[in-house]
C-alpha cells in the first residue's frame, strides 16, 4: 500500500474516531430493577426452631443463618448419591444444550459491540476487457482495443451512534446472555434435585417392594393355616374366603409398586444420560443417607439474588428495557460515513500512480419521514413487552416466596409424620414380638401372630413413605432457596458457593 493510500485512511479514521467522541448519549429509559415484596418471614406463623423428636438427633433439624452450599445433596453424606448426581451432571444432555445457548449469547454480545468500531474492507477484481473503438469513444486513453484492467480499492464505512442504538442493542444482547447464563444455574440446580428426588423414590418404592412381599408371605401362611383349620372344622368356609381376598388385595398391591419402580429407574437413567437399558443396580438405602441436621436460612429479600429463576427473569426486564432505547433510537435520524480508496491501471504496478487513483469521502443522514405510524406503534410494542416482563418477572418472585414457604410448612409437617409413623412402627413391632412370644407359649393362635405381622409390615411401609417424604422436602429446601450460586466461567461444573449471610426470617 503506497503512502498515498496509508495517508488517506489515517485520515479517514480519524475523522470517524472525532464523530464517535461526539456521540449522545443512549435515549430510552435506563434500566432499574422493578421493586417486589420485602415481607419480613416467609411464612404466616413462625415455625418451631428445631424440626423432629427433641429426643431423637437421627430425625431432628434446626434452622441456622447460613446460604446453601453449592453441592448441597453431599449433606446427605451418600457417596451413591453424589455418583449420580455427578454422572447426571457431566453426562445429561440438556446441560450441554444450555451450555451452548450461554455460548451463542456471548458470542452475539461480541458480534454486536464489533459495531461500536470502523469496518475496513479491500478488494482486488482483475478483468480482461475488448473496447468498440469502432462504434464508440474508447475506455483508455490509448484507444488499445484489448486491455486487462487492475482495479484495488480500500473501503472504511462507519455507522456514529450518536442515540445510542447499538448501546442499546448490545445492552439487550448483554441482558439475554445473562438469562442464558442464570437458565444455565437453573438447570443445574433443577437437574441435581431431580436426581436427589428421582433416587429417593427409587429406593423408597424397593423398601416398599420388600414390605409388600413380607406382607402377601403372611396372609398366604394365614391363609394356609385357615385352609387346614376348615378342613379340620375349626375354621369355616366364609373365615378361608375372607383370607383369600385378603391376600389377593395384598398381591394385587404389589405389581404396581414393581410398575412404579421401573419406571422411576427409567427416569433416573435419562437424568444422568443413559438409556434404559444401560444404567446398573441402584444400591441407593433410605437407611444409609443421612438427614442434614441444620438446614440454611435466609432472609426472605436475600432469595432474590440467590435463585436462578429469579435472576434470569429480571434480565429478561432489563432486555426488555434496552428494547425500548432502540425502538427510540430507530425513530431518530440515522447517520453513517464512508470513505473510499482505490486506484485503476491496465498495468498491476501503475494502479496507485497519481493519475491513476480515485477516492471518495460520503456522509449519509436519514430520517424516516411517513411510514403510516410504524416506527411509533413498534415502540408502543417494546414499551408493552417491558410492563410484561415486569409483571412475570414480580410473579416469579411471589412463586419464589411461595416455594420456601410451602417446603417450611412441609419440613414441619412432614416431620411430625414422620415422628407419628415411627412411633407406630416401633408400637406394632413390639405388638407382633409379644404375639410371636404369646405363640410359643400357647396363648394365642398362629392367625393372631400373622395379623400382628401385616400390621407392622404396614407400618413399615408407612415409615419408609414418611423418611423419603422429609429426605424430599429437605432437598426441595436447598432448591427452593436457589440451590448455591454456580459459576461457569469456563461452561463447566466450577461453582461456588453464595456468600451472602442471611438472618433467619421464618
Amino acid at each position: 500500500m503506497s503512502r498515498h493510500s496509508l495517508s488517506f485512511v489515517t485520515r479517514s479514521l480519524r475523522v470517524m474516531a472525532l464523530v464517535a467522541l461526539c456521540n449522545g448519549c443512549a435515549v430510552g429509559p435506563d434500566y432499574h430493577r422493578p421493586s417486589t415484596p420485602e415481607p419480613a418471614h416467609f411464612t404466616r406463623t413462625p415455625l418451631p426452631e428445631t424440626l423432629g423428636s427433641a429426643g431423637d438427633t437421627h430425625d431432628a433439624q434446626r434452622f441456622v443463618q447460613e446460604a446453601v452450599p453449592r453441592d448441597w445433596w453431599q449433606t446427605f453424606e451418600s457417596p451413591e448419591l453424589n455418583d449420580l448426581v455427578k454422572r447426571a451432571l457431566a453426562h445429561n444432555p440438556t446441560i450441554d444444550a444450555a451450555q451452548a445457548a450461554v455460548r451463542q449469547a456471548q458470542e452475539d454480545v461480541a458480534a454486536q459491540r464489533a459495531s461500536y468500531f470502523p469496518t475496513l474492507q479491500a478488494s482486488y477484481s482483475p478483468s480482461r476487457n475488448r473496447n468498440a473503438v469502432g462504434t464508440i469513444s474508447p475506455t483508455l486513453t490509448s484507444g488499445q482495443t484489448y486491455y486487462t484492467l487492475h482495479t484495488a480499492q480500500l473501503t472504511v464505512g462507519y455507522v456514529p451512534d450518536v442515540f445510542g442504538l447499538n448501546r442499546r442493542t448490545v445492552e439487550s444482547l448483554n441482558a439475554q446472555a445473562d438469562v442464558q447464563r442464570y437458565q444455565l444455574d437453573a438447570t443445574y440446580l433443577t437437574l441435581a434435585a431431580n436426581v436427589v428426588n428421582t433416587a429417593l423414590q427409587e429406593a423408597s418404592l424397593r423398601e416398599q417392594i420388600d414390605a409388600t412381599k413380607a406382607t402377601i408371605d403372611a396372609e398366604a401362611r394365614a391363609l394356609s393355616i385357615l385352609q387346614q383349620q376348615a378342613a379340620m372344622g375349626g375354621a369355616t368356609g366364609l373365615d378361608v374366603a375372607a383370607q383369600a381376598a385378603a391376600l389377593a388385595q395384598a398381591r394385587q398391591a404389589l405389581p404396581v409398586l414393581q410398575k412404579q419402580l421401573e419406571q422411576t429407574r427409567d427416569a433416573l437413567a435419562v437424568l444422568i444420560g443413559e438409556t434404559p437399558s444401560q444404567i446398573g443396580d441402584i444400591h441407593l438405602d433410605l437407611a444409609t443417607l443421612h438427614l442434614p441436621s441444620t438446614l440454611p436460612m435466609s432472609l426472605p429479600s436475600q432469595i432474590i439474588r440467590d435463585r436462578p429463576d429469579v435472576l434470569a427473569a429480571e434480565a429478561q426486564v432489563h432486555a426488555a428495557s434496552a428494547e425500548v432505547g432502540i425502538a427510540v433510537a430507530n425513530r431518530l435520524p440515522q447517520l453513517a460515513l464512508s470513505a473510499q480508496y482505490g486506484g485503476s491501471a491496465t498495468q498491476f504496478s501503475q494502479m496507485f500512480t497519481d493519475d491513476n487513483v480515485f477516492w471518495a469521502l460520503t456522509g449519509t443522514v436519514s430520517q424516516t419521514l411517513f411510514d403510516f405510524g410504524a416506527l411509533k406503534h413498534r415502540q408502543r410494542s417494546a414499551e408493552a413487552a417491558l410492563d410484561q416482563a415486569k409483571a412475570q418477572y414480580r410473579n416469579v418472585v411471589l412463586v419464589a416466596f411461595q416455594n420456601v414457604a410451602d417446603t417450611l410448612y412441609a419440613l414441619d409437617q412432614d416431620s411430625k409424620a414422620l415422628a407419628a409413623a415411627d412411633e407406630a412402627e416401633t408400637a406394632t413391632r413390639k405388638t407382633r414380638d409379644i404375639t410371636q412370644q404369646q405363640l410359643q407359649l400357647g396363648d394365642v393362635s398362629a392367625p393372631a401372630l400373622l395379623t400382628a405381622e401385616e400390621a407392622y409390615q404396614q407400618a413399615v411401609i408407612t415409615l419408609v413413605q414418611a423418611r423419603a417424604s422429609r429426605y424430599a422436602d429437605t432437598a426441595a429446601l436447598f432448591q427452593a432457596l436457589g440451590g448455591g450460586r454456580w459459576n461457569d466461567s469456563d461452561a463447566g461444573l466450577q461453582g461456588q458457593a453464595g456468600s451472602a449471610k442471611g438472618a433467619s426470617g421464618r
